[in-house]
């Protein structure tokens, strides 16, 4: 017999917080989407919503570009 689990569903942070842009200079936000290891958190894991997902994937792509964010941990 296989179990279902019933969680909560997850909310976007960005829908509730109201904010409109990401921005790629936030980085206190954006390090909490970013995994330790350096890789996106996705989209059924965040809970963010597919807008808000894109938006955070282009910001993190242009941290990682001005050296705000690393690409990858160093181990």
């Amino acid at each position: 017999m296989k179990r279902r689990r019933f969680g909560r569903k997850k909310v976007c942070k960005f829908c509730t917080e109201k904010v409109d842009v990401v921005d790629y200079k936030d980085v206190r936000r954006l390090r909490s989407l970013v995994t330790e290891r350096g890789k996106i958190i996705p989209r059924r894991i965040s809970g963010s919503c597919a807008r808000h997902q894109r938006a955070v994937t282009h910001a993190i792509k242009r941290a990682r570009t001005v050296a705000l964010l690393p690409y990858m941990s160093v181990d």
